[in-house]
């Protein structure tokens, strides 16, 4: 018996200092700043939002460089409504996105999926017509140069048909008037989460951004 003791007493104190060295290189990690573009124009304005857990960009839906209403089609809301300005992408894990649209519905075997990378991603989107500056939405003006590398990352996480339009998920859980999902590409996993990919996003555009994150307390501790 004390041989098991001691194999359970081992087994706990490995996972727990798993847990402690995860949350250290997040810490650590997240202070590290990648440095944004220098000298360069702001002419494209996008936001970085976020829900207290989870990080969106958000971009214009309509400017020289990109049309996102004839990709992401607002027929897939419930709403159908036209009338928007900006549109939210978040990238993540489907089954986090579709089986626990609260903390109370998460069970164990989506988070361990998710954990271990062995679920389906997915892309979230929501439509809005105005952006407020706050705690928990920073905005940010850009070159359009940058704007286009944006672009270009956002839509290497999406499913598209030969025509550009993304591909809905056929499920007909929204969260509100204005959203849907996506079918993405890409792995989530403990160590690229919805929050890694939206920091990725940064770096791609040229933005200040942390070395590495699981977390938007990373990306927002850049923003001060």
């Amino acid at each position: 018996m004390k041989k098991i003791f001691k194999i359970i007493g081992y087994t706990l104190l490995t996972f727990i200092a798993l847990i402690l060295l995860y949350l250290g290189a997040a810490w650590g990690l997240s202070r590290i700043t990648v440095m944004a573009d220098r000298d360069t124009k702001p002419e494209v304005t996008i936001y970085l939002l976020t829900n207290g857990v989870h990080t969106d960009v958000v971009v214009p839906v309509k400017t020289e460089e990109k049309d996102w209403s004839r990709s992401i089609l607002y027929k897939n809301t419930r709403s159908g409504d036209s009338v928007f300005d900006y549109l939210a992408f978040g990238w993540g894990d489907r089954g986090f996105y579709l089986e626990a649209q609260t903390m109370a519905d998460l069970k164990a075997g989506t988070a361990l999926r998710a954990t271990f990378g062995l679920s389906s991603p997915a892309m979230h989107t929501t439509y809005y017509k105005v952006m407020k500056e706050s705690k928990n939405c920073v905005r940010l003006a850009i070159a359009r140069e940058q704007y286009q590398r944006l672009i270009g990352y956002i839509e290497k996480g999406l499913r598209l048909d030969s025509s550009g339009v993304a591909t809905v998920v056929p499920t007909k859980i929204r969260y509100g008037q204005n959203d849907a999902f996506y079918e993405s590409r890409g792995n989530y996993n403990l160590f690229h989460t919805c929050n890694t990919w939206a920091n990725s996003a940064l770096k791609a555009c040229g933005q200040k951004a942390c070395w590495w994150t699981p977390f938007d307390k990373g990306i927002f501790y850049q923003y001060k």
